[in-house]
This record gives structure tokens, C-alpha cells and sequence, in this order.
């Protein structure tokens, strides 16, 4: 009979020991020391109660923060934002591909099922920054915002949004992550990400908006975010409904019918570029891919990352036919898959 088995029949002898256990092991700990993870440094817990330390941080952000993050719909797409205050009212902060072009009506629902009106204003596609003002009067949950001038690879951040589009009795979803790296205008992060997470917010360990959520990558947990410093240094161009960017950006490769489109996000696993999520309708759904299947190669060149998919498909358009070699269940197959249109 195994040694644990009495504890198996007695739940609460089974917690009683193993707090013993655990009060034990941590007074034989040279370091009791609770250190508190900065906001803008990278931390690395190295005991239970620098992991305590995270969560506490963490919950405090979920909940002064999760009611400004809002669900958007414009026209048949949806998406996320997060509500901010200024002198002359309450604006949405959100992805340029989320508002699309401007002076379009809108709505907006806060966590608590509540829907406001919107007007869509300016955006800069260049960077997929984007500007919703909300037009109903009242007083509404609002975030702050921080600098992401300063932030640095490692630092652990709160992605809040609503995955797959506002669900009604869902309060936003929380994910959190660390940043993995700021460069060329965006911020990297691996907080795990899916559509309708768009345009919603991240914060940093205070609670202050550092980015918003543009390109949800090929790869679930690798993400890009708007720095939130380019919407305070364009704010009068964006009140002003002024529409720029895009020309060779970095946002065309994902604008509807920029590039070829096929329906499927992926992990990197020890098996290879794995399937996580077929999209409805799309032409991987179609074809008859499936989540778990193992992608190999598109016309002969192998796919050995996550961004092997994204740059491959970049330089094929609406229309185009590719060779996908996948395999399941270690049977390797190949089909023809004619490219669809990114959805909107």
C-alpha cells in the first residue's frame, strides 16, 4: 500500500500535512524575504511567496481595471477597446483595423452588458492605432494610461479582452503574460491571444494601459501590441478623424484581401508547427485540416516556425493556390488549398 493512500481517504489529513510539509521546508529556507515585482522590471520568482507577490499584483489589476475594457461592434466586426477620459469626454482606445475608417456609428458594451453609442474617429494604419468616441453622456470606468517608452523584455503585463467577440454574461477575459520584445513600433508579447481580442488593452503591473492589441499572431502566445505612446503623441490628428499609414506598413499584410488567406492559427510543438485553431468557413475548414494537424511545408518550403506561415502567406494574395504538406496521425498528405480573403 502506497505511503499516501490513508491521506487519499482523508482530504483534510492529506491538507494538514501537506501545510506541515510546507511550513517545514520553508523554515529550513535561508530567504524569506517577500520581494514585490516592479512594474516596469523584469522578475523571476524564486519562491512561493515572490508567486503570491505576482498574484496579488495581478488580481489588483483585474480589478481596477477590468470595467474599463469594452466590447466593440462595427458593422459585422467586432472586437475590444478600453475606455479613457479626457477634459472633453470618454474616448475608446483600439486597434485601427477594429474602428475601420471614420465617422462610422458604433456600440460598445461594458462588462456589465450595458451598451453605449460610439463614432469611429481617426486612426493610423501605419501602426493600427484607432479612436472611438463614446457619444452617450454619463460616467464610465476609465484606465489610465503609462509609458511604453520604457518597457523592457521580461516585464510581466495583463492582457484584458474579449476572445472570439463579446460573449453576453462573460465579463472580459484575463491572460497574463511578459513581454518578450519592443521594437520597430510594436510590442511583443506572449499573452495568449485569439480574435476579438483586438483593440483590447495591456497593462502593466500598476494598472496603466502600455499597448493595445493589434496582429494576434500565427501563434497563439506570440502577439503584437500597439505602444500606447503613439496614440497621446497623434491624439489631435486622431480626434480629428484624420486616417493615415499603410503604404508598405506593416499592418497590410493583415488588412482584408492584402494577403492570401487560409484559416489557421498554430503552436510551435516538439512535433512542429502544429495546428490550435481552424477558423469556420475559412479555407483550412474547407480543405479539411484539422486542430492538432502538423503543418509541414507550403509549395515545397518548409515551415520549421510560427512566422514561417504569416511570411510565406504574405507573399501570396486572395485567389492563389498553395501546396500544403501536413501530416496527422503520422500519415503525411498533401492538398491544393485555394486562398481565400481576409475577413474584416
Amino acid at each position: 500500500m502506497s505511503d499516501f493512500s490513508l491521506f487519499g481517504k482523508h482530504p483534510l489529513l492529506a491538507a494538514l500535512a501537506a501545510t506541515v510539509l510546507a511550513t517545514y521546508a520553508w523554515a529550513q529556507s535561508p530567504v524569506h524575504t517577500e520581494r514585490r515585482p516592479a512594474s516596469n522590471e523584469a522578475f523571476q520568482p524564486e519562491s512561493v511567496a515572490d508567486l503570491q507577490s505576482l498574484q496579488d499584483r495581478v488580481k489588483d489589476v483585474v480589478a481596477r481595471c477590468r470595467a474599463s475594457t469594452v466590447g466593440i461592434f462595427v458593422g459585422n466586426s467586432a472586437g475590444s477597446g478600453v475606455v479613457v477620459k479626457r477634459e472633453d469626454g470618454y474616448y475608446v482606445l483600439t486597434a485601427g483595423h477594429v474602428s475601420g475608417g471614420a465617422d462610422r456609428d458604433c456600440q460598445l458594451v461594458l462588462p456589465n452588458g450595458k451598451r453605449l453609442k460610439g463614432r469611429t474617429l481617426g486612426a493610423n494604419n501605419g501602426i493600427d492605432s484607432g479612436l472611438i468616441k463614446i457619444v452617450d453622456k454619463g460616467e464610465f470606468e476609465h484606465a489610465e494610461t503609462g509609458k511604453s517608452k520604457a518597457l523592457k523584455a521580461g516585464q510581466w503585463v495583463v492582457s484584458i479582452g474579449h476572445p472570439g467577440g463579446y460573449q453576453a454574461g462573460r465579463t472580459p477575459v484575463v491572460r497574463v503574460g511578459r513581454i518578450l520584445k519592443v521594437e520597430n513600433g510594436a510590442v511583443q508579447t506572449d499573452c495568449t491571444l485569439v480574435g476579438g481580442d483586438s483593440g483590447g488593452p495591456l497593462f502593466d503591473l500598476d494598472g496603466k494601459v502600455i499597448g493595445i492589441h493589434s496582429r494576434i499572431g500565427m501563434s497563439l502566445n506570440v502577439n503584437f501590441h500597439v505602444p500606447v505612446d503613439t496614440y497621446g503623441e497623434t491624439w489631435d490628428r486622431l480626434v480629428k478623424s484624420e486616417v493615415w499609414g499603410g503604404a508598405g506598413s506593416f499592418m497590410d499584410l493583415f488588412k482584408s484581401g492584402q494577403s492570401g488567406y487560409l484559416g489557421v492559427q498554430v503552436n510551435q510543438t516538439s512535433n512542429g508547427l502544429e495546428i490550435a485553431e481552424v477558423v469556420a468557413d475559412s479555407p483550412a475548414a474547407k480543405a479539411g485540416l484539422k486542430v492538432k494537424d502538423i503543418l509541414l511545408k507550403i509549395d515545397g518550403k518548409a515551415l520549421n516556425a510560427p512566422e514561417d506561415l504569416p511570411r510565406t502567406l504574405a507573399r501570396k494574395k486572395t485567389g492563389d493556390t498553395i501546396q500544403l504538406e501536413y501530416s496527422r496521425a503520422g500519415k503525411t498528405t498533401e492538398l491544393s488549398i485555394k486562398l481565400g480573403k481576409r475577413p474584416s
